[in-house]
């Protein structure tokens, strides 16, 4: 029994340890260490895990805030705020705050990500402990789940997603349709509320293998259709009441969206046999053309383990199971290559498969990129099937030795690298020790200098160290733009803010004149603002120009430029 015990035990203890050391950087000086890849994400998202937490102690309304995007606000539903995580982890935020809670999410979601995985393989798959081992590492650490470990908790914490396999596999076998059914809704309830899209890619991962299975193994699907039917019956029947009032706030509530605009975002061919920049055999420069960004690298398995994986397909042809996987891979692939195939960085005029149901609701808000993440736990369970099938075959020493030789060819070369880390600008004491409150009343807004948006969010940090004491205008969030309320991150940009924003890229003071400052007062007025801040910035020279131009000069206090504006307001309002 203890043997037993011990096994597990030290595999997820690998596990935790290993997820450490790719965010050690970060863990370095968890308050100040900022994950650089990830551009702004990271204040996005400890912004979300303090407002939850104020939200939570506050008892607001957890799905909207006009804290960001000062009056129209933010549907926070709408946005990936992950309330299955940052609701239970309102306490820790609101004592060691939320720099500790994004490096706790990413760290224990990696691990328990590969924890369950490992579970599903050894319970429902009954697969060895060495096959679950490497299984349960690959399905957490590969090169897109650490590419998204820099800026996107949602794609690495997937620890639900195994045990809503698992309960599709009791039901397809001897499982009560009642129980399973009921585990199985709640768990799909819990996943919205940790992050739909994966949810959703593995929706259409299952439906490849469900379809492929079907035609494999008609006679077993038949046996199992009707206690499979009845249980995704009764997990709708407990799934729609736990999430029908947030989904409804998220599609049709105030600042709900219409799809999200993103362009084509397809993979590129030679993409799946490169390196990620992550990876130890990955390059370490600026993404090229085959890397559009070092958040988003999907593909990158590197061509060892494309060889390894095609080698595996056919030796286990003979396994229903693994050609099923097989075509769960093919789909994915072919899926992710976008609405136009691009080799090498060049479109070929020849259409994906994505081209058409990209237009399917739900589907067309994916970066079809992303689709390719649906190969990752198909590598995984093949790569258990393998390992298994030679340990049942030949129990000798030498071909375990060359077994464990052939997977580390095709898995060391992807094994991750520690995420880049560095210090974050200090937060300007006007923020810090309250001096804000001697210029913006409650309830009104402060404005920085630009405003924030998706290419600087230092702003969400600076509020969020100062306790949330003042609204913001814009940010970086997704929202509706224009009449057809297409998604957008960001809100469509006020007049003020494009020349402010104009100054800072062109690095020149653009030209102000009586337009500019009655299209100010109007912004102004309509942002409810009491003061304007201008804080360490590059630019800050240029900007702060530009604002002499517009309001003056301006005051320096404990590190920013401010101008008290309420005169302005005041006056515009009357």
């Amino acid at each position: 029994m203890i043997d037993r015990m011990i096994g597990p035990a030290a595999v997820m203890a690998g596990y935790v340890a290993g997820a450490f050391a790719l965010f050690w950087r970060l863990w370095a000086d968890v308050d100040r260490r900022y994950l650089v890849d990830g551009g702004q994400d990271q204040n996005q998202w400890e912004w979300f895990f303090a407002v939850t937490a104020r939200a939570v102690i506050r008892l607001d309304d957890p799905l909207f805030t006009t804290l960001q995007n000062h009056p129209d606000g933010v549907n926070l539903m709408a946005n990936t705020v992950m309330l299955g995580l940052s609701i239970p982890l309102a306490p820790v935020t609101l004592v060691f705050g939320p720099s500790v809670t994004w490096a706790l999410v990413l760290t224990l979601g990696l691990a328990g990500t590969a924890a369950a995985w490992y579970r599903l393989v050894r319970r429902h798959l009954h697969g060895s402990q060495a096959a679950a081992g490497v299984a349960g590492g690959f399905c957490a650490f590969a090169p897109p789940m650490v590419s998204h470990a820099n800026a996107h908790p949602n794609f690495v914490v997937l620890f639900v997603i195994p045990f809503i396999i698992g309960r599709l596999v009791r039901l397809t076998r001897d499982g009560r349709v009642l129980r399973d059914g009921a585990v199985l809704g709640g768990l799909g309830a819990y996943q919205i509320y940790l992050g739909e899209e994966p949810l959703l890619l593995t929706a259409i991962g299952l439906a490849f293998f469900a379809a492929a299975y079907a035609v494999l193994r008609p006679d077993a699907v038949h046996a199992a259709a009707g206690r499979l039917a009845g249980g995704l019956g009764v997990a709708a029947l407990v799934s729609v009441p736990l999430v029908a009032y947030p989904l409804t706030r998220q599609f049709f509530g105030r600042q709900s969206y219409d799809g999200l605009v993103h362009g084509p975002w397809g993979n590129d061919v030679l993409q799946f046999t490169a390196f990620a920049r992550q990876s130890l055999a990955g390059h370490t420069a600026e993404p090229g053309p085959l890397a559009a960004s070092p958040t988003e690298q999907n593909a990158f398995f590197g061509l060892p383990l494309v060889i390894l994986v095609a080698v595996l397909l056919i030796w286990l042809r003979h396994l229903v199971v693994a050609r099923a996987l097989g075509v769960v891979l093919a789909a994915a692939v072919l899926l992710s290559l976008g609405p136009e195939i691009i080799l090498d960085g060049r479109p070929t005029g020849i259409p994906g498969p994505w081209l058409p149901a990209a237009r399917l609701p739900l589907l067309e808000s994916v970066i079809e990129s992303r689709l390719a993440m649906i190969c990752v736990p198909a590598i995984g369970l093949l790569l258990a099937l393998a390992i298994d099938r030679v340990r049942s075959f030949t129990p000798e020493r030498w071909t375990s030795a060359a077994c464990c030789v052939v997977l580390a060819q095709a898995l060391v070369p992807i094994a991750p690298k520690p995420l880049a880390a560095s210090d974050r600008p200090e937060t300007p004491r006007f923020f810090t020790d309250g001096t804000w409150r001697r210029y913006v009343s409650e309830g009104r807004t402060l404005v920085p200098v630009p405003p924030p948006n998706g290419g600087d969010a230092s702003a969400l940090h600076w509020q969020a160290k100062a306790g949330f004491g003042f609204t913001l205008p814009e940010g970086y969030f997704v929202g509706p733009y224009g009449p057809q309320r297409e998604g957008v991150y960001g809100a469509p940009p006020r007049p003020t803010s494009v020349l402010l924003r104009q100054a800072r890229d062109d690095k020149a003071v653009p030209v102000v004149g009586d337009a500019e400052r009655a299209a100010l007062r109007a912004d102004l007025a309509y942002w409810r603002a009491d003061a304007v801040v201008l804080g360490p910035h590059q630019q800050w020279k240029v900007l702060y120009e530009t604002l002499q131009l517009l309001l003056g000069p301006g005051r320096f206090e404990n590190g920013v430029w401010v101008w008290d504006v309420r005169p302005i307001t005041r006056e515009t309002a009357r």
